[in-house]
């Protein structure tokens, strides 16, 4: 199946005869519909920080951070990566009540792409069923791991209702590179033009301690708005599935 990936805003259309002539509120529409791919935001002046593979040991430093900073993030959260998501209930509170999106990131953080519908089902509901448990909301937002999307993925997320997250920047973090060396690639990518989504990790000190605060800086000298994927996607009413959610009694586990 392919793939539908978007870079979001207003697309130049080379050819009316391959693209209908769409309004941009229709493209806007468009770019947040379940199950499409987006990686990057919807408009100029913004950056949306957002982390995966948390919560771990560094979040509510991360979310300190953040909070002294003025900005908003997004972090898209694993059940059992970095240990039993239950185990960082606290910082997940924390995060949530400060204003950040919750999203998902996964339960296992396995490839999704190579499991079929039903797996795939499992992976987010078991994520769904700890954040209701936790914050009482469902997160309408995800990015897969490895940025995975093949398969049966997409369609799967259409049935479900999330909003697939990738990115236009990549930190590499997860590859050894150095906060410094992850400040360049923001540094080529430069402030113009539409916002960028970029993938970081909240698992890494240099990440958390380096990094992020550079990047508000950053973010800061260069008149950007640091706002959460949905409201950057044109979305901000958008985080969360529609409805009332009842948590279980716990203890809960993983």
């Amino acid at each position: 199946m392919l793939a539908e990936t978007l870079t979001t805003g207003l697309l130049l259309i080379t050819s009316a005869s391959a693209l209908p002539v769409m309004s941009p509120l229709e493209y806007v529409k468009r770019a947040v519909n379940p199950g499409v791919v987006i990686s990057q935001c919807s408009q100029p002046n913004m950056l949306a920080l957002a982390y995966d593979d948390g919560p771990y040991t560094y979040t509510s430093q991360l979310v300190d951070i953040l909070d002294r900073g003025g900005a908003k993030a997004t972090f898209f959260w694993c059940g059992t990566l970095y240990g039993c998501i239950y185990r960082q209930e606290a910082a997940v509170k924390k995060a949530f009540a400060s204003g950040h999106q919750v999203a998902s990131h996964s339960w296992s953080h396995n490839r999704m792409g190579s499991m079929n519908a039903n797996q795939i089902r499992t992976e987010m509901t078991r994520v769904e069923d700890a954040l209701v448990n936790m914050v009482g909301v469902k997160p309408a937002y995800m990015r897969p791991p490895y940025l995975d999307t093949g398969g049966q993925f997409l369609n799967t997320m259409k049935t479900m209702n999330y909003k697939v997250i990738t990115n236009d920047i990549d930190s590499g973090d997860w590859n050894n590179v150095s906060p410094q060396q992850s400040q360049q690639r923001f540094q080529q990518a430069g402030a113009r033009g539409n916002g960028h989504i970029p993938l970081m990790h909240e698992v890494y000190p240099g990440t958390v301690n380096t990094l992020t605060p550079w990047l508000i800086n950053w973010a800061n000298q260069n008149n950007l708005k640091l706002v959460t994927v949905a409201e950057c996607v044109g979305d901000p009413e958008g985080s969360y599935q529609p409805g009332n959610w009842t948590a279980k009694v716990g203890p809960y586990n993983c």
